[in-house]
């Protein structure tokens, strides 16, 4: 049971990061994730049962996520369109772009197919039980992927976007371009994104239409968990942060699922429950920041570059 938790809370944990790249880095609320992640799910499932190689698929995969962040960042830099109404767009369209690529059909099973939870399994065999064996994969795997992630944000570019984030004026005065700036960054968020639902995908034994809705607020949640159990401006805690939250998110959702029929909920109110602990969460970071909250300090600006203080001074070793 534990070992599942964990499992799906570092599979997801990848799209997490991805959510946490617009939202707190970029500062661009972006809704394409609902599309990205099935998106990522559906070349999966369909390269799989083509008899692709794992590696060439999850390249295309994490191309096709690119692809659909590039898109939505372009409807926002060329037509001036709000954020948020691009994003709601690129979703749109993707539902029925994943449509299609699943074959005109609403789900694809991997029933029998050769993936890569099937090769970690046959490689543990008779050394690691089974939920052991992919606990320490996806361990690995999310903790490389946060690694090259922060030796990212410490490099100049991962720098910029950060400081963009937080005051996009001073990067325009830089002689930066910011629309470059949010295609690199949306498109890298959704990239993490589809890989996630690929990984997802192959976890769960099938790739559905379906499997991003309210993917987004599953992430935004997991991020604000995140932010009230690790407190830090420091890229690596910030990365680490949104891991956990994952992980928590994923448990108290299966607190939900198996523990809520004493109070009556059914699994169709998992969503409640989510939008509920946002709301929560949102609440105590008010209290916190008017000083209501006993014995915590004051919380930190949510668009803090991760490379900067609040005061936009360096820290974590790393050089404006």
């Amino acid at each position: 049971m534990i070992e599942g938790i964990f499992v799906e809370g570092l599979i997801y944990g990848l799209m997490v990061l991805g959510v946490f790249i617009t939202f707190r880095i970029l500062d661009f609320p972006d809704l394409t994730v609902d599309g990205s992640f099935p998106l990522g799910a559906a070349i999966t499932a369909v390269m799989i049962t083509n008899d692709h190689g794992m590696g060439i698929t999850l390249l295309v995969a994490f191309a096709g996520g690119a692809a659909a962040g590039v898109c939505t960042a372009l409807i926002h830099n060329k037509l001036k369109v709000p954020n948020l109404l691009a994003g709601i767009l690129t979703m749109t369209m993707l539902w029925s772009i994943n449509i299609r690529v699943l074959g005109n059909r609403a789900n694809l099973p991997l029933l029998r197919r050769q993936t890569i939870i099937s090769d970690v399994l046959e490689l543990t065999r008779g050394v690691l039980p089974r939920e052991w064996a992919l606990l320490v994969f996806f361990l690995l795997l999310a903790f490389v992927i946060k690694l090259l992630l922060d030796a990212f944000f410490r490099t100049d570019l991962g720098l910029t976007l950060g400081a963009m984030g937080d005051n996009q004026q001073m990067v325009v005065n830089q002689g930066v371009n910011p629309e470059l700036l949010k295609i690199i960054g949306v498109g890298l968020s959704n990239a993490l994104v589809a890989l996630s639902g690929a990984f997802a995908a192959q976890y769960q034994g099938f790739a559905d239409v379906n499997l991003g809705q309210g993917i987004i607020i599953a992430g935004l949640a997991s991020v604000m968990i995140g932010e009230f159990v690790l407190r830090s401006n420091k890229i690596f805690a910030l990365t680490l942060r949104v891991l956990i939250g994952s992980i928590c998110f994923r448990g108290l959702m299966y607190l939900g699922r198996y523990y809520g029929f004493y109070i009556n909920l059914t699994p169709s109110d998992l969503q409640l429950i989510t939008g509920v602990l946002i709301i929560v969460l949102l609440a105590i970071t008010q209290l916190r920041g008017q000083g209501r909250w006993k014995g915590v300090q004051q919380q930190e600006p949510l668009t803090v570059a991760p490379g900067t203080s609040d005061a936009g001074t360096p820290v974590d070793g790393g050089e404006q």
